[in-house]
């Protein structure tokens, strides 16, 4: 009888809040080819040259500004999950990082010391497909179990951006949010390079080619991150019933000087500042885990730059975490993958 385990799959953190544990950190998620997706010597001259020399002190000085006294808090959250996890099923779970520890090569080795596991349940916790975010994880736990001969299939859960149970839980975690008063929502993703989504397009002819491309059917819609964050937000907003002018869509975290998909979150919090909007919620669903990039990039100098801007209060909603419902919605798609 085939026995299972699970393997989660975050994208990473330093282990410390320090300017030298962070530049290792970065060192290692910048040259990843999916990534940077330049060939390897470019790829080390932008990363040695025009980043080590100087972010790692001010990413130390944002991760100090969140740093939970149990860690990093993506790693800390990520292990909440986990463990909720394993409350709700009988089969092994295991949590890893693609980019720092617990790293996946260490917890695919962890899980395969049982010789009775046979097949590993893999879930990159991103909802929508990136090959900077899903295919590099995936990629990394085939390469581990070639590199080492381990016998287990990897059965990937593939990108979840409109499934009914995900939408479920991602409304009724903003619902004690939605319910009192404010001016307007954003819908704030991560960013990506437009470069990403063009090369991941298997069409080679229809993302980003007009405007109205991820409204119009295309098999390029499986692998298109832009495509899959506006369904997103079209199922939520279909079922909330909110109205056109009270939300918006953004994308945050930008890095170089490439053209990247817009507009930009900084800017559009800035707008609604000047449009008079006092009260803005922003909303993260890109991530699944609370991280850097939503505790300080948009709780804290989100909130900044809307204040120097003229508003008032910019709400962070938190992520799924280790919410109930968002538990019980990994429990059932584990308990249906271990079944089939």
């Amino acid at each position: 009888m085939t026995k299972q385990a699970v393997l989660l799959a975050n994208l990473g953190s330093p282990d410390q809040p320090t300017p030298h544990s962070v530049r290792q950190y970065l060192n290692q998620f910048l040259m990843d080819p999916y990534v940077i997706q330049l060939p390897w010597l470019l790829r080390r001259l932008i990363v040695s040259l025009f980043v080590l020399p100087r972010r790692p002190k001010a990413s130390a000085e944002a991760y100090q500004s969140v740093w939970l006294t149990e860690g990093s808090p993506l790693v800390v959250l990520s292990q909440r999950l986990r463990n909720a996890l394993q409350d709700k099923i009988t089969i092994p779970v295991e949590m890893a990082m693609r980019y720092g520890n617990p790293n996946i090569e260490h917890q695919l080795l962890k899980l395969s010391n049982d010789p009775d596991i046979s097949e590993i349940i893999f879930i990159p916790l991103y909802p929508h497909y990136a090959e900077s975010t899903v295919t590099t994880s995936i990629e990394q736990a085939r390469s581990v179990i070639k590199d080492h001969q381990l016998n287990v299939k990897l059965t990937v859960i593939e990108p979840f951006y409109q499934q009914p149970d995900y939408i479920s839980a991602l409304i009724n975690s903003t619902s004690d949010y939605l319910t009192k008063p404010y001016d307007h929502i954003i819908f704030s993703y991560h960013g990506l390079p437009e470069s990403h989504i063009t090369q991941s397009d298997p069409t080679g002819s229809h993302c980003l080619q007009q405007a109205s491309c991820c409204q119009t059917a295309s098999d390029a819609h499986k692998t298109c991150y832009r495509h899959q964050v506006f369904r997103t937000t079209q199922c939520f907003v279909e079922q909330t019933g909110l109205a056109d002018d009270s939300y918006s869509i953004s994308f945050q975290s930008r890095l170089g000087r490439a053209k990247w998909l817009a507009p930009n979150t900084e800017d559009r919090i800035r707008e609604l500042a000047a449009e008079g909007k006092k009260n803005i919620l922003v909303i993260c669903p890109a991530f699944v885990t609370d991280c850097l990039e939503t505790l300080e990039e948009i709780a804290i100098r989100g909130q900044e730059v809307f204040q120097q801007a003229g508003g008032e209060k910019l709400t962070l909603i938190p992520c799924l975490n280790d919410s109930a419902e968002w538990v019980d919605v990994l429990a059932s798609w584990i308990n249906k993958t271990a079944n089939n």
